[in-house]
Parts: C-alpha cells; structure tokens; sequence
C-alpha cells in the first residue's frame, strides 16, 4: 500500500517561517514535449505578472504569486513532423516544443497564441506547417541567433518566464537498441519495435547555454519532467554541463514521474526505474523527492491506452526511496481525452516542497 506523503497541499499561499508570504522563488523547469509545457502552464500562474498586465487576463488575482524567476529549459532533439522538416530545409534547431512552451506561458492564450500554434493545412511547401514554428525559424535566420529568436517571440507572446533551449548545437540522437542495434533520430528511435538500452547525443561534446546553466544554479526548485522518459527528459541529461549542474544545485530538486509507461521508451518500467534510468545517463543522483500519481484511472481510458500497449506506471515507493529520493504520492491526473497531469495539483505540491526547502535553510541560518 501507498504511505501516505507529509506534505499537505493547501490552498493558501506559501509562508516564509516568520509567516510573511513567499514571492521570492527561482524555479527551473527542464524537460520537452507536451509534459514541460503542461507544467509550465501551471507553474505561470504563480508568477508575479508584469505591471503592463490587466488584472483579469490570466485570472492571476486568484493565484499566490510565489515566484519571481521562472525558466524553461527545454529539449532540442525532435526531427520529425514540421520541427523536422524545417530542420532539414532550413538547418535550424526544431522549434516545436519551444513554441509549445511559449504558448504555454504567455500571458493570453488567446488570438497570438492561437495564431502560434495554427497550422496549415493546405498550400504547396506549407501543408502541415505551424505558424509559429515558421516565425521561430525565420526569425533565427534574421538574427543568425536561435537562442535570441526564442527570446524575442517570447517577448512578442508577453511570457511568464523565460525559455531556454537545452543547446543551441545541432544534436542527433543515437540509440542502442536490446538486440544490438543503433538507431539514429528521435522519430525512428520512438518508431522502432526494440527497446532502448541506453541513449548518447551526437556529437556527445554539445554544450548547455550558460544562461540554462545559471538558472540551474539560482533556482530555488528544479524540476525534472513528466515527459518521454528517453527522448524528452534523458535527452537533456546528455547536453554537456546540465547533468553536473542539476547534481551541484543547492535548490530542491524534484522528479515528476509520467502517469503512463510509453512505446519502447519506458514499457513495463515502475517508478522508480524511471528514476534508475535517468540517474545512469545523468551518472550522478540528482533528485530530492519524486511525485507519484497512486490515484486510481477510468477502466475506459486504460484500455484505450493498453490498445497501444501501455500501462499505469507502478508507484513503488518503497524502491524509489531506497534511491535516497523522498516520494510524494498524491492524486496528480487530470483526465479527458487523453492523460495529463492535473498542473495545478503538481504545482501546488512542488511550490510547497519548495516552501518548506527555503524555509528550514532559512531557519538554519538563524
């Protein structure tokens, strides 16, 4: 049976130890795909929105605004649908996940952000294409700067945070299969009917931005997923200098493990062999505490998902804290057509860790 966690989520603001709220956290975000950009999502709520902002645009006022930093870092490694073929016509790094996050953080989600991410659906070259993967990639071959181009949509998008690609080099994946076999390129590696044993970035030397690095060092809490475990999150761990950073940190680190094991990346792997797997690419033990979903998931939308062969990932938190990562198990789902993390949820329970992080540091420098 699932211990029950110590931690209590409220819905009040968190509380420095002298009972003053809390509006000085630094948070890093790190991962890929549709996990990092749900998480950011609820994460931007929590942000102090600039003065320009109205009231009512987000809904803020009904938030507590406890952080004043928050950074996305974000993997650079897809090479398939219009990231891919941009990538390829273009030789510039794949813009999809980037541009889902931006969205994710803006401060409306409305006409910009639906103009980001709308895509064509005819016309000769465009066909499949996102607006904003084309305005992210156009905007790098303005100012010969991708990283920068990044920056400036995000200012267009009025973001809650800033965004960081995990490298600016040009990466491939390259992975080796259980029957021996490599295969090279994030699509194939998640097209292909073998397992992956273990994951390396060509070339292996590509190096982190300094400013992810430095958020890494400032953050107050550093979060790791939910995400593809290989191609979404052990991806970042190879991109030289976020594996030594993450393991350095004097800030909370926290793993929020996927509710769903996926395709040949994590089928048939608990809780804590995502962890197992993580910490062999990232060769050091770089989490505090893991979050667990032990909440129960509809019959229907379980068959759905053992159709292609997936099944609910096993909390076994004896094993994760065995590792030396403390495990909060909770209520983390969010269903509807698909399976998402309930983003407030897990941003309530990570905040808190947090809280209770600073403030014991805190009282320890008394």
């Amino acid at each position: 049976m699932a211990r029950q966690s110590s931690i209590r989520l409220t819905a009040e603001a968190p509380k420095h130890p002298q009972g003053q709220p809390l509006s000085s956290l630094r948070v890093a975000a790190i991962g890929g795909g549709t996990g990092l950009s749900t998480l950011l999502r609820g994460l931007k709520r929590h942000v102090q929105p600039p003065p320009s902002a109205a009231p009512s645009s987000l809904g803020w006022e009904q938030f507590p605004c406890a952080i004043t930093d928050l950074v996305g870092i974000v993997t650079v490694t897809d090479d398939g649908g219009s990231s891919g073929r941009l990538r390829r016509d273009m030789n510039t790094l794949p813009p999809g996940d980037l541009r889902n996050c931006m969205v994710a953080l803006s401060e409306d989600e409305h006409l910009l952000s639906r103009l980001f991410q709308y895509r064509f659906d005819s016309g000769a070259g465009l066909e499949g294409h996102n607006f904003g993967n084309l305005f992210l990639a156009g905007l790098a071959e303005v100012t010969g700067d991708f990283a920068l181009a990044v920056k400036m949509s995000s200012q267009i998008l009025a973001t809650r945070g800033r965004l960081y690609p995990a490298t600016t080099q040009d990466v491939t994946l390259a992975a080796q299969m259980d029957d021996g076999s490599t295969v090279y390129g994030e699509t194939n590696i998640t097209a292909s009917k073998q397992r992956i044993q273990r994951l390396r970035m060509e070339p292996a030397t590509a190096c982190a931005l300094p400013e992810a690095l430095e958020a890494i060092e400032r953050a107050d809490l550093i979060t790791v997923g939910p995400g593809s475990l290989y191609t979404s999150l052990i991806t970042n761990m190879l991109v030289t200098g976020i594996s030594e950073a993450l393991a350095a940190a004097s800030g909370l680190r926290v793993y929020i493990c996927n509710l769903m094991t996926q395709a040949n990346e994590s089928l048939g792997l608990t809780a804590s062999q995502h962890i197992e797997r993580i910490y062999d690419h990232a060769h050091a033990p770089i989490f505090d505490y893991a979050l667990v979903n032990v909440a129960p998931i509809s019959p229907v939308l379980l068959q759905r998902y053992a159709a292609e062969g997936a099944t609910l990932i096993e909390p076994d938190i004896e094993r994760i804290e065995a590792l030396g990562v403390r495990c909060v198990p909770g209520n983390f789902v969010f269903e509807g057509d698909v399976l998402r993390h309930n983003y407030d949820r897990v941003t309530d329970a990570v905040l808190q860790l947090a809280v209770e992080h600073l403030s014991k540091h805190q009282r320890a420098a008394y």
